[in-house]
């Protein structure tokens, strides 16, 4: 079987499975079982929550229908026929009333198993290949909070038994990558139902992570000619009218605020801010480019079915910047914040990442603000930008923010999933709607050019991503603990202090393990803490000076001066490597 049959295997396999489903709970409702990037699910109104041991057991009924090599029969039929076959249905007469007249409306059945679809599948069941039912999980109805939660059973199909325990490997490293399950075993942060979803609470370890990531960024970007600002929290719900943002964004805004008869909202984006702050006096041609940039908090609606640990939540710190240049300086500002943004996915190991231009869709104009003219140019200089670094892109319309198209970077994690990097967005109508402009050599007015980008993005999102990135085994630069020191026994607990005093002198971030347990479940225990040096003192390393030096990787370095560990750990920390051995 070629691997362009993927689909159907995947979409025969979901009906296979709603079969079995059928025969096992007689009342079942059947929703929808499309076939899915890698895999397939079914949607199913069921009596009771099931178990992995109904999992089993419908996974056994399925390889008995696959074995019967059943053939998939399309036929079409008339509405009223669709009313009768699926009399006790409700969510495919649903479907049913939907599809336009004239359209023509299909079922596939399967032995006695009859399904609502539009196709297409295999010729029969016997051609399905290797296959796994994943897990159980809640899904609403059309995804809509206020419609009946259904229980999805999701499943993976391949073409051969190794491309499918190859997929199955990669399903156990993303889940012991899962940056919920290592957030809690390594102490870096939790979110409470009492306070709100989708709020997260940084742990000690875990704004330490977070001060060396935005220490690191300040220092950089102070470095090529940003200057940092702050803004508030909230703002008048005026000035959002203004930027658009209450027209193009509302869905994604909280509710207004009324706060001595005047309405406020809490900040979806720090643009609006920064606008401000640089209209506070007259800019001359000789003061640009002016770049401000910000860690600002903002907040964002997301349905609480969405939301996912620090991937998806509704506050965030944002790496926020905006740049203010003339015309004549636009593809240079580019250009600089693409240097930017490369050089820190390196820093942060990530190696590889696909671009994307995200321009509007020329079907529906009217979910952008601006004309024709406008968008045209912010997406040449875009692309001029992209062609002058000589880097590849896919165009991919109907993806671009409502007042600009943007250069959206993905970065591949070490597993090859990619992630939300930097985004970069040129606009030309936020200067037309608040009037933002510099003083020319001619002593006239002109209009500025805004760039909008982050490098990073949330912090919360960012941070989950390295936390999965690196299996919580953070670079020594990043480590919130970057040694601990073992004393072999009570007596050498003294000199473990003296390394431990000498290790903060040097900036070090260190702790003594001082508990009275044996050495080797000290050295387990820091290993599964993802702590990059283990430093063991005894007898010998107390009266040569010395400590003996194991990583995290069970790798034993044996014994070093302790001026000589001090100098390879601030080295490692000072030029950001990725590898302790680097």
């Amino acid at each position: 079987m070629v691997a362009q049959d993927l689909e159907r295997i995947r979409h025969s396999a979901a009906h296979v499975m709603a079969e079995v489903v059928l025969e096992l709970f007689p009342g079942a409702k059947l929703a929808i079982g499309p076939a899915i990037e890698e895999g397939f699910y079914y949607d199913f109104d069921l009596p009771r929550s099931l178990t992995p041991d109904d999992l089993a057991a419908i996974e056994v009924r399925m390889r008995n229908s696959i074995a019967a090599n059943r053939p998939f029969v399309r036929r079409e039929i008339s509405r009223e026929e669709a009313r009768a076959i699926f009399a006790g249905q409700p969510y495919k007469l649903e479907i049913v009333e939907e599809i336009p007249e004239g359209e023509a409306i299909s079922t596939y059945q399967h032995g006695s198993f009859v399904d609502l679809c539009a196709g297409p599948h295999l010729d029969s069941t016997g051609q399905i290949g290797p296959f796994k039912l994943l897990n159980v999980a809640g899904a609403y109805w059309r995804g809509d909070e206020k419609r009946p939660m259904l229980q999805r059973i999701y499943g993976t199909a391949w073409n051969s038994q190794e491309e499918l325990d190859r997929y199955l490997w990669r399903l156990e490293e993303i889940a012991k990558r899962d940056h919920r399950k290592l957030g809690r075993e390594l102490d870096l942060f939790s979110v409470h139902e009492e306070i709100g979803a989708g709020l997260i609470h940084w742990h000690p370890k875990g704004t330490i992570i977070r001060n060396a990531v935005e220490d690191f960024w300040k220092a950089e970007h102070i470095k090529r000619g940003y200057q940092l600002v702050c803004t508030p929290h909230i703002a008048s719900e005026a000035i959002y009218r203004r930027s658009g943002h209450l027209e193009m964004y509302s869905d994604l805004m909280y509710g207004a605020m009324d706060i001595d008869g005047a309405l406020y909202r809490l900040k979806p984006m720090n643009c609006p801010g920064h606008i401000l702050i640089y209209k506070t006096r007259t800019r001359s041609y000789r003061d640009l480019p002016i770049r401000y940039a910000e860690l600002g908090t903002v907040y964002r609606y997301e349905r609480s079915g969405v939301l996912h640990g620090m991937l998806r939540v509704r506050g965030f710190t944002q790496d926020d910047a905006h740049l203010f240049c003339r015309p004549d300086q636009l593809e240079e500002e580019l250009i600089g914040v693409i240097d930017l943004a490369e050089f820190m996915m390196r820093t942060f190991g990530y190696g590889e990442y696909d671009i994307e231009l995200s321009v509007r869709d020329p079907e529906n104009k009217s979910k952008y603000i601006g004309d024709d003219e406008v968008w045209d140019k912010a997406e040449s200089a875009l692309v001029a930008a992209l062609r002058s670094k000589d880097l590849p892109y896919k165009r991919v319309e109907g993806e671009a923010k409502f007042y600009g198209p943007s250069i959206d970077i993905k970065v591949k994690d070490a597993l090859g999933r990619g992630w939300q990097g930097p985004t970069i967005q040129c606009d030309f109508n936020q200067p037309n709607r608040f009037d933002i402009n510099y003083v020319g050599e001619d002593g006239q007015e002109h209009r500025v050019v805004m760039i909008h980008r982050t490098v990073l993005g949330a912090m919360e999102r960012f941070i989950g991503g390295l936390i999965e990135h690196y299996v919580g085994a953070f670079p020594i630069w990043l480590a919130p603990v970057q040694a601990v020191v073992i004393p072999i026994a009570d007596r050498h607990l003294d000199y473990a202090r003296q390394v431990e005093r000498r290790l903060k002198e040097a900036g070090l971030r260190v702790q003594v393990d001082d508990r009275s347990e044996r050495m080797n479940l000290k050295i387990r225990d820091a290993q599964l803490q993802k702590i990059p040096y283990m430093l063991v003192v005894g007898d010998k390393e107390a009266i040569s000076g010395a400590v003996a030096v194991r990583l995290r990787s069970e790798e034993n370095l044996g014994a070093q001066p302790l001026s000589e560990f001090i100098a390879m750990a601030r080295e490692a920390v000072e030029a950001k490597r990725i590898s302790l051995k680097a």
